[in-house]
């Protein structure tokens, strides 16, 4: 399965919430790849720590995937652009910020589906694939929403998020119709969630009563995020007895069973 983290507003947790559920899904035997497709390349430092992101080959990565690209042809393999973590059975496809360089190169010369033919390249080699995008609908954003399966939307909890929601589920829409029609909205992943808090509360419940598809349980507001970011240590691997991590493993079970149900119901 290919599951993309998408949301066009920055700041709502996409990239905590991608590494974190690919590391859940590898600490529990799956065999698991991250792609990370944003130039502030947030998933790749923060699973590879800052002195491993700094010495990375320039042309690693998604940036040397999408550079060969715009050759004629992708080689039969996309293995070279893959790299171990430190975390057993979770690979990454790291970012740069050299990506924001071929964004226009690629755009300009419609290379739309080859990450589409890089991840069926790497063939059966992963269980599961995780993408995180940058906060934008652009080049990188549709090519992970034309290879993929599912797609997670973070949502932060407040009325600007919300407005936003409605848009983002209007051009996932559009990319289902237009270019990948088993492209399915696993669901909302509610964020920095402050149970005590009335607002958070009420717009949840609103999302809730509108039909719309929120996955519990929510995740929780913490400090805790950002030391597990300053030391490149998903939450299962920093604190797995911590509310959060335990939230987390909540979640990726809801995505895990939601998935399992469409999947036995079949197109429709």
């Amino acid at each position: 399965m290919i599951r993309v983290v998408f949301n066009q507003k920055g700041g709502v947790g996409k990239s905590t919430i991608a590494c974190n559920l690919a590391a859940i899904s590898a600490k529990r035997g799956e065999r698991t790849l991250l792609v990370d497709l944003d130039p502030q390349a947030s998933s790749t430092r923060y699973l590879l720590g800052a002195s491993i992101f700094e010495s990375l080959d320039p042309e690693a990565g998604t940036v040397g995937l999408f550079s060969q690209a715009l050759k004629l042809t992708l080689k039969e393999s996309a293995d070279e652009f893959v790299i171990p973590t430190p975390f057993a059975g979770l690979h990454l496809m790291p970012a740069q910020p050299r990506l924001d360089e071929l964004h226009g190169k690629l755009e300009s010369r419609y290379k739309i589906y080859k990450l589409k033919k890089a991840l069926e390249l790497l063939g059966g080699q992963y269980r599961a694939i995780w993408i995180d995008t940058p906060p934008l609908l652009n080049f990188y954003t549709r090519s992970a929403l034309i290879a993929a399966t599912g797609v997670l939307i973070p949502f932060d909890c407040d009325e600007f998020s919300r407005r936003s929601l409605y848009r983002l589920l209007e051009e996932v829409d559009d990319i289902r119709a237009d270019h990948n029609p088993a492209l399915q909205v696993i669901g909302v992943v509610v964020n920095q969630f402050q149970a005590r808090a009335r607002l958070p509360a009420e717009l949840v419940e609103e999302l809730l009563a509108e039909g719309l598809p929120v996955l519990a349980p929510y995740l929780s507001s913490t400090v805790k995020v950002r030391e597990s970011h300053q030391l490149a240590l998903p939450m299962i691997h920093l604190d797995p007895a911590h509310k959060l991590s335990k939230e987390f493993e909540g979640l990726f079970d809801t995505i895990m069973r939601s998935q399992s149900v469409r999947k036995g119901k079949g197109p429709g």
